[in-house]
């Protein structure tokens, strides 16, 4: 048997074997949308794949991955050529027909490990519903969110989240192939326009598209990425990850 549960990798009678130790599944989910000019549209899935695997390993045998969800709730990144967007109710759907069939096996307790801030309401709305529709826990998690205090300390860019110093640097120690480290740039942020006022923090909150806070796509300074800053906040997320579900389990 192997020394991590992942379904993909898996044969019907490997599962029905680790079903007797499992107690929850992973499902990792991320976005098809625009990463700047140096980071390939796949990038959010990748990340979630790569985070779930070693999440499930550090879990064994108690958790099961399951195939990753390759897009999301990419609306604002729209006008960017390759960027594909699912509606909230089609993420919704999807999930529940995951985790109705997961239970059919026995697994009642779920982990989304998602990789897009874009997901992160549609996944309180799930967490609402499909809790109380399926009788099951839903619990959802942003991937290296938990490792913040490692953010503020390690990235100097004060605008930062997407394709950024943050996200290469996590993409140089887990993916690498997702950066054109030919390519690498600041973003070209808008410093006038409605953005700013809808961010969090401020009165109002509302729908921006990425175009008009940033003409190139990405925040921050990818020019100031180190696979070594992404190692420690990725190891520092997946250590406190595995604590949380650990106590939930």
């Amino acid at each position: 048997m192997p020394a991590s549960y992942i379904l993909t990798e898996m044969t019907w009678l490997e599962i029905k074997e680790a079903l007797k130790t499992v107690k929850i599944a992973i499902i990792p989910l991320g976005a098809h949308e625009q990463h700047g000019p140096h980071m390939v549209e796949s990038c959010d899935a990748v990340l979630a794949e790569e985070m779930g695997k070693r999440l499930t390993e550090k879990l064994y045998p108690e958790a099961v991955m399951t195939p990753t969800i390759n897009m999301g709730i990419s609306s604002h990144h729209i006008h960017f050529p390759g960027t594909i967007s699912l509606e909230p109710s089609t993420l919704i759907a999807i999930l529940r027909d995951m985790i109705k069939s997961l239970k059919q096996h026995g697994i009642e307790k779920f982990l989304v490990l998602n990789s897009h801030g874009g997901n992160q309401s549609t996944l309180g709305v799930a967490a609402d519903v499909l809790t109380r529709e399926l009788n099951i826990e839903f619990y959802y998690a942003k991937t290296t969110a938990s490792a913040k205090d490692v953010m503020d300390r390690r990235i100097e860019s004060k605008l930062y989240g997407h394709s950024c110093d943050r996200e290469v640097s996590e993409a140089l120690y887990l993916a690498p192939h997702l950066v054109r480290t030919d390519k690498l740039a600041k973003g070209d942020i808008q410093e006038t326009g409605r953005w700013k006022k809808l961010r969090p923090g401020n009165p109002l909150q509302g729908f921006y598209f990425y175009e008009e806070m940033t003409l190139n796509g990405n925040l921050g300074d990818a020019t100031k990425a180190s696979r070594e800053i992404g190692e420690e906040i990725v190891e520092t997320a997946l250590e406190r990850l595995t604590r949380a579900v650990k106590d939930v389990l």
